[in-house]
């Protein structure tokens, strides 16, 4: 006898075959039955402990999954289409995840029947093209200026949410801002930038219903000297700078030796000079109010005052671009490179206020601003957080249906249609891969069937009640009312989603589907030997959020 060949070492683990397919397929399945609460106007809220021990109440499908710690590779993949999800079109991150859990577990029973991946794979791919030939058909344009028909939209989407219980506010928010900041590109569309020109500001403290949105920007700053300069001003110039208005100090360390004590005073005085010309640059254009970036030394601050000008210093790079984009100033590196297109007039008013116990100031009343920022108050921190997450969420709807104006029903009716579409195509699909079409088709169903269990009605009673309402094909947009569970008619009930929001769902799930269905072979346990592998782990170095928008940003 041969002895055994030894090719892989001892510390590696090896599965291979349907044994990997089973794991993965039950990995995926996990991470659907976490999420799978959340989906729908009746959803459940999860509570998570992250790493620094701060809580996260949320049913925001990829927040929960961002802060879950996965150890199943195949797991891990499924997060990642959530995320994908939550930057491509900000919404349906819940959806996704279902449908690729369902799309699995329809493919676990053809691996048991020894079905090759790659047929899976192919009938799945041919499913999900006549899947969106179906969104095509059934999908109706809106009139994007048509404010009820979006707030009937970005309603639906956030109906699913938390916020849900104060009706028609966040909506409004949502719609306020993104109407605000978008660009016409020309060829009709338009470009919206949420993250950077719309800043969402928490103040603990108020009520919900004091939130709105400013026209024009909001800053965590109070003018430099607050006894001298004027906390109010009425149609502001203002001259927004990105270079620091003191003394300049040497790039690298100089000595002087002086001599005669007369040369100290002269040093002196060409600093006091100095920024005196500075200020002086600054003070020709008359301005009533002046921001800069970096630092403001007394001695200017005294000039500035005395001209009756207020000052703002240390403000950041992102905000200082919002108030650009606001107030219609353009940015300057040097003071002596100002002109007087540079000055921003086309603000309404500039003012502090108090808010809790820091002090805000406000650039609002513009006259077409081109960012904004969104003011939420509210009892506590999570819930704050909470909210800012739905409206990120309502946000991104609005940003899509700006972009692009197309609706197909909600509440699950979309894929009901798809479902029966499908079914009916199915029949014609050659060979082998039919029945694993028809699987694909009775998958899309997960979502109603959720929708419906989430609601508490009798499931297998609502879900024949629509198959076969939309077997014959006669009304595409019966669903499911997410609130009662009773079967309606979408279009009455004004439950909609955005037409990119459901394609982009539909493709990321099968795709994915189709990605852990293709691995046949997992090998765990490669260790690379690191310089100094001997000392534990070193703990991970926790991100907050308040240090994600903090001073040491890379410039765009």
């Amino acid at each position: 006898m041969h002895a055994p060949v030894l090719v892989l070492k001892d510390s590696l683990k090896r599965e291979s075959g349907t044994k990997v397919h089973h794991a993965n397929i039950q990995a995926s399945k996990a991470v659907a039955d976490i999420i799978r609460t959340t989906l729908g106007p009746r959803s459940m809220l999860k509570m998570l402990l992250d790493a620094a021990g701060g809580i996260v109440v949320t049913n925001d499908g990829n927040s929960i999954l961002r802060e879950l710690d996965l150890a199943h590779p195949a797991a891990k993949s499924m997060i990642e289409l959530s995320r994908t999800q939550d930057e491509e079109v900000g919404d349906g991150t819940t959806s996704v995840i279902v449908l690729a859990g369902e799309m699995l577990h329809v493919a676990e029973a053809f691996i048991e029947k020894n079905y090759h991946p790659t047929v899976i794979c192919r009938a799945y791919n041919k499913a999900l093209e006549d899947a969106v030939a179906v969104l095509d058909k059934i999908a109706m344009s809106i009139d994007v200026n048509d404010r009820s028909t979006v707030l009937g939209l970005v309603k639906s989407c956030i109906g699913t949410k938390f916020t849900s219980q104060f009706g028609d506010l966040i909506a409004d928010l949502a719609i306020d801002a993104t109407t605000t900041v978008g660009v016409d590109l020309g060829q009709g569309l338009r470009e919206v930038d949420i993250k950077k020109y719309i800043k969402v500001e928490k103040v603990p403290g108020g009520q919900l219903e004091d939130s709105k949105v400013l026209k024009g920007v909001m800053i965590n700053k109070d003018v430099v000297a607050p006894g001298k300069m004027k906390r109010k001003i009425v149609n502001p110039r203002i001259i927004l700078l990105d270079c620091p208005l003191e003394y300049k100090k040497g790039e690298n360390q100089t000595n002087a030796e002086l001599v005669r004590e007369e040369d100290w005073e002269v040093l002196l005085k060409m600093e006091e000079e100095y920024i005196e010309n500075l200020c002086m640059q600054i003070l020709k254009f008359k301005p009533d109010l002046v921001i800069t970036e970096k630092g403001l030394s007394d001695l200017a601050c005294h000039y500035l005052s005395k001209a009756g000008v207020s000052a703002i210093r240390r403000v950041r790079k992102t905000d200082n671009n919002r108030i650009a984009k606001a107030s219609g100033a353009v940015i300057v590196n040097r003071p002596d490179e100002l002109q007087e297109s540079d000055v921003g007039t086309g603000t309404g008013l500039f003012e502090v206020k108090k808010i809790g116990d820091e002090f805000f100031a406000f650039i609002v009343d513009c006259k077409d601003p081109k960012a904004c920022t969104v003011l939420l108050r509210g009892a506590s921190k999570d819930l704050l957080n909470e909210v800012e997450r739905n409206l990120q969420d309502a946000m991104s709807v609005a940003r899509n249906i700006i972009k692009n104006p197309k609706l197909v029903p909600g509440g699950g009716a979309t894929e009901l249609t798809v479902s029966a579409t499908l079914k009916q195509k199915s029949s014609s699909v050659e060979g082998i891969e039919k029945w694993p079409y028809e699987a694909a088709a009775i998958a899309f169903e997960a979502i109603p069937r959720t929708l419906a269990q989430n609601c508490g009605v009798n499931v297998i009673r609502t879900m024949t009640a629509l198959q076969g309402k939309h077997a014959n094909g006669e009304n595409a947009w019966t669903g499911i009312d997410g609130n009662t569970g009773a079967i309606a008619d979408m279009k009455e009930r004004k439950i909609w989603d955005a037409y990119n929001v459901k394609a982009q769902t539909f493709k990321t799930a099968i795709e994915a589907a189709c990605m852990l269905l293709r691995i046949d072979d997992i090998v765990s346990g490669i260790k690379k030997q690191a310089p100094g592998a001997g000392q534990a782990p070193s703990k991970p170095k926790v991100e907050t959020e308040a240090d994600a928008d903090g001073e040491q940003i890379l410039p765009d």
